[in-house]
């Protein structure tokens, strides 16, 4: 990889849902490629600890609270983002949220949320953002889906819906945009401990079983999403739009193999 494409100094990247885990992972990386950045949590002081050790890697992190449910909030963070950079060059459409439960115990609330925040958030944060790339000409959208975004598996049934969603917002949004000079691609990770999931992990013969389903043989680590990012986010990617990448140690090659329930 050309070090000069994936160089992303003088880039200004917003990534959504950074208070913890792979938002983490996505900043983190894309600071060190160069980029400065703006991140964002329902509250900012949740914020801090991240901003602080952003700027230890000798970037600028600019904090903004973020409720993807709530249009008026995006708004406001869209607007203060701009007044604090100028421009966004990146969008990492990460924040997300899910409840684990058989189907018959969804509750409407339960769709409602879970839908309203990965698919109706990503959305509208989406369009917040690119309507200024459009008027740029130049942006990387990157929209965060998930392994569920092209395989099924029980108790993760609105879960799945929402990052299927993703997966065809970003092909529909890649075909508005692209004239305009802006890339949008789905990231879609397989199955990586996070504050979501942890509990989940504490099985051992679950782990196990998982461990069995995927080629790699290991659930993934926040730095094994580190590349992917930084090419979807770069110049080395210029000609690849409308793409859902997944990054799941090849989990989803045997996806007709049922995942061990939990």
């Amino acid at each position: 990889m050309n070090n000069v494409l994936c160089d992303l100094s003088g880039r200004v990247a917003l990534v959504t849902g950074t208070s913890r885990g792979l938002g983490q992972s996505f900043a983190r990386a894309l600071a060190r490629a160069g980029a400065e950045l703006v991140i964002t949590a329902r509250r900012k002081d949740d914020l801090r600890e991240f901003q602080r050790e952003i700027e230890g890697l000798g970037r600028r992190a600019l904090p903004l609270e973020l409720d993807v449910r709530d249009q008026g909030s995006i708004t406001r963070m869209a607007e203060a983002a701009l007044a604090g950079y100028g421009k966004i060059d990146v969008l990492v459409n990460n924040a997300g949220c899910n409840i684990r439960k058989p189907a018959l115990e969804v509750t409407w609330e339960d769709w409602n949320t879970i839908l309203d925040t990965n698919l109706r958030g990503s959305f509208f944060v989406a369009q917040a953002i690119g309507r200024h790339m459009v008027e740029l000409g130049y942006g990387r959208i990157i929209n965060i889906g998930s392994v569920t975004s092209v395989a099924g598996y029980a108790g993760l049934a609105p879960y799945g819906a929402s990052r299927g969603g993703i997966k065809q917002l970003t092909m529909s949004l890649a075909d508005d945009w692209g004239p305009h000079g802006v890339t949008v691609n789905c990231l879609a990770p397989g199955w990586f401990k996070t504050a979501q999931n942890a509990r989940m992990y504490e099985d051992e013969e679950w782990v196990a079983m998982l461990k069995e389903r995927i080629p790699m043989r290991r659930p993934g680590q926040g730095d094994d999403l580190e590349g992917a990012v930084v090419f979807l986010a770069s110049e080395e990617s210029r000609y690849v739009t409308g793409q859902t990448l997944l990054v799941d140690g090849g989990i989803s090659v045997g996806a007709i193999r049922a995942l061990p329930r939990k």
